[in-house]
């Protein structure tokens, strides 16, 4: 809050949150007590600090997350995912992972490579690192009578179960249920045949979908969990997801982790989960809604945040406003914790199925030379700064974990005796010397920027505006809008 507290909502029950002009209300729909925290600081960083005493501090962060991520939905196999990142270190492009999406597997709740389809998953990822690129594979919690896991899981109460003792909980492929992250027995369960299938050939970063967990309706008070009832209990679910993940990597000797997902709980960022912003559509107002649903994540104490570079649904790859959606988009991912191309595009007419009958066929291509020629050199160029942004973004990292800093800060986190700073949302810093402007608009070419006190460096040309004042910057796609305060060390990435 503007008036230097901070205010914890500490109860894992469905409920809703309402944050007007003239009230604030939080409620849980059912809980078995009320349990929160209001807390005092002098400053935001101060309130984020004891924020992160209480709930816990981000690890840090592998060095080779703070790089670009390639993701589409979805590679089909081996020599398709392969063939890609071949492609981008033969135009000399720099990628730090590449991510092997759902259905990779022979049976939800299976966890383990189609053979079929991924032949040699320990060359795969032996090719990939020599490529020095990291291999990352999604993870659901699904599971349905098909597998051959669910007898024993289903036998030994490891699974999520209504409260009638019945199953199906989400209608894909199949009536699924979800293994219960809340039970410890689960917890090595799963872990020890991930381990098996996985991690031992070589995957040592994991995505975890479905974190909600995603259930259909959402009747949570009619679904059991070894902690209890769901009205009371559910949102607990992504927290012991992620916490399995972290304890079982640190358990095989990992010592730097990161894990995607799609949900979180207060503490989620101790076990180094990087959340993204769900399936959203490939919209200007997509675009727009993510830079604010950073931002909130980033005062939640969640710092390390990313969402679908172009937005996940609907996106014609062809279409003049898409590629230059994605251009907009790939700049505000260069100043975001994490920058992960993903999307399920639409496929191209006249494209060969690669694999007829395949369950979940790929959509249609999402790697940064099939965008046009214009927009090409220009995303290429962002993923090379990115590359020489990287000490600058661990270093952020390590202010997260020391000290509870998100990567992403809100304007009065860094000016908070501004108060025009608290009244801005469509700009940000991104850590201490970055102010970023995104542009989020079809066709705009400028926009107002309110500068804080002191003499700021635009990047793109380094002409010096005096603080203190709004004002107005050009620039056509090929540019983004960040300043540097004059005489920041930063300032020397961006003229190289």
């Amino acid at each position: 809050s503007s008036l230097g507290y901070g205010f914890l909502w500490n109860n894992p029950a469905p409920g809703r949150c309402e944050a007007t002009k003239n009230h604030t209300l939080w409620c849980a729909d059912s809980t078995y007590q009320v349990d929160y925290l209001v807390f005092v600081g002098n400053t935001p960083a101060d309130v984020a600090k004891t924020y992160c005493d209480l709930t816990g501090y981000a690890p840090a962060m592998p060095e080779w997350a703070a790089g670009f991520w390639q993701c589409k939905l979805r590679y089909e196999d081996q020599e398709e995912l392969l063939s890609v990142a071949r492609e981008y270190v033969r135009r000399g492009i720099p990628v730090s992972a590449i991510v092997i999406d759902y259905f990779h597997w022979t049976e939800q709740g299976e966890w383990k490579f189609d053979p079929k389809y991924w032949p040699d998953p320990e060359g795969m990822c032996r090719e990939l690192k020599e490529l020095g690129i990291q291999p990352i594979v999604s993870i659901w919690p699904t599971i349905n009578p098909n597998s051959e896991n669910f007898r024993h899981m289903n036998d030994a109460g490891m699974l999520v179960r209504t409260e009638t003792g019945q199953y199906g909980t989400f209608s894909f492929y199949g009536q699924q249920t979800f293994f219960d992250s809340t039970n410890p027995e689960t917890q090595k369960y799963v872990w020890d045949i991930v381990k098996r299938n996985y991690y031992d050939k070589g995957i040592h970063n994991f995505w975890l979908d479905e974190a909600e967990p995603e259930v259909h309706p959402q009747q949570f008070w009619h679904l059991h969990f070894y902690k209890g009832n769901g009205a009371q209990t559910a949102m607990l679910y992504p927290y012991y997801y992620s916490k399995m993940f972290y304890e079982g990597l640190k358990n095989a000797g990992e010592d730097k982790i990161i894990l995607l997902t799609r949900a979180a709980y207060p503490g989620s960022q101790r076990f180094g989960s990087a959340v993204w912003n769900g399936d959203i559509p490939s919209t200007w107002q997509a675009l727009r809604q993510s830079v604010v649903s950073g931002l909130s994540m980033a005062v939640c104490g969640i710092p390390w945040w990313n969402s679908d570079i172009g937005g996940f649904l609907f996106a014609d790859t062809q279409s003049d406003d898409f590629r230059e959606l994605i251009v907009r988009w790939f700049q505000f991912g260069l100043f975001s914790p994490i920058m992960r191309l993903h999307g399920s595009r639409q496929r191209i007419p006249g494209t060969p199925v690669r694999n007829p009958g395949i369950i979940e066929p790929t959509g249609g291509p999402n790697e940064i030379w099939r965008f046009g020629d214009r927009a090409y050199p220009i995303i290429e160029k962002l993923i090379h700064l990115r590359n020489k942004l990287r000490p600058y973004i661990l270093a952020l990292t390590e202010e997260a974990s020391q000290k509870g800093l998100p990567l992403m800060r809100p304007m009065f986190y860094q000016y908070p005796d501004d108060e025009k700073c608290y009244q801005l949302s469509d700009q940000y810093m991104f850590g201490g010397s970055i102010l970023f402007a995104p542009i989020m608009e079809r066709g705009q070419t400028s926009r107002d920027v309110y500068l804080p006190g002191g003499r700021w460096v635009l990047t793109q040309d380094g002409s010096v505006y005096e603080g203190g004042q709004t004002v107005s910057v050009h620039a056509e796609l090929e540019d983004f809008i960040a300043f540097v305060p004059e005489g920041d060390d930063v300032l020397d990435v961006f003229r190289a």
